[in-house]
């Protein structure tokens, strides 16, 4: 049996409450040639149970002896995929039907992209559209990297997305050391940051994921740790003269970075304010 064009890895931790509908989204898609892989991180919940209750030959289920740090166990997923094309998809985190099909059009038809991320709604603990069709402001369409770098140092926060939005080649993920551990928050950006050092960045207008925002999750836990791990990583984009980012990018990213944090937070009280109404 040949391998996939595209693998999707889920990496779950603890995750009964979501992954069953995490796993039902990538099944449902209207792109057929794909794998799922779940690695489940050791959970102690009912996370193993429900992973393996799907009869689906598309669905591999593996398991850590022990519970990995986030970016080796982020690692261990892909390098566990078969797919030409990868996706890592949390699992709380959902997919639309076309996601696939639309993501895979762009990197099988335009071999200079290494990067495609699509705009994304923002739910809550019930699934419930928080915020719609998030992200990508000014970077749809094919952007080359310098200009996506500029981007991003300008925004403040991460333009681009999280891992569910997105979807790139797994030879280039392996060729740049794949998911760097020396970040928590910004781990996702450090790594669109690296592959865009391999190719053009493509954005898509329409809404292909959705990223929940729920207590317990990395993200609920982010603040002022997340605002310093993303400003060190900006810095250090800024610094890097391979970039080009102008002294104008780093003055308007400096007075941005507050207002992605808040915007950010303001979310979370969001999600936290719809959770107790319900």
């Amino acid at each position: 049996m040949s391998a996939a064009s595209v693998s999707v890895c889920i990496p779950a931790y603890q995750a009964g409450r979501y992954v069953a509908g995490t796993v039902r989204s990538v099944l449902s898609q209207t792109f057929e040639d794909f794998e799922v892989v779940v690695l489940d991180n050791a959970s102690s919940d009912a996370t193993p149970e429900i992973v393996r209750g799907f009869a689906d030959p598309r669905v591999r289920v593996l398991r850590n002896d022990r519970v990995l740090p986030l970016a080796e166990n982020w690692n261990r997923a892909v390098a566990e995929s078969r797919g030409r094309y990868v996706k890592l998809l949390c699992a709380d985190d959902l997919l639309h039907p076309d996601c696939l099909r639309r993501q895979y059009e762009v990197l099988a038809t335009d071999p200079g992209i290494a990067l495609v991320c699509a705009r994304r709604d923002m739910i809550d603990e019930t699934g419930a559209v928080l915020a719609a069709n998030r992200g990508l402001r000014g970077l749809v369409g094919r952007h080359e990297p310098d200009a996506v770098i500029r981007k991003v140092v300008r925004h403040g926060g991460n333009p681009l997305g999280e891992p569910g939005g997105a979807l790139f080649r797994r030879e280039q993920f392996d060729a740049v050391g794949g998911w760097d551990p020396g970040w928590k928050f910004p781990m996702d950006l450090a790594l669109w940051i690296r592959l865009l050092g391999h190719g053009a960045f493509y954005g898509q207008p329409e809404s292909l994921a959705a990223f929940r925002i729920a207590p317990g999750t990395l993200s609920a836990q982010a603040g002022r740790a997340e605002y310093a791990e993303q400003r060190a990583l900006s810095e250090d984009l800024a610094s890097d003269p391979v970039w080009g980012v102008r002294p104008v990018d780093r003055l308007v990213g400096s007075a941005m970075a507050p207002w992605a944090r808040l915007r950010r937070v303001a979310l979370f009280l969001m999600a936290r304010s719809q959770g107790a109404r319900n």
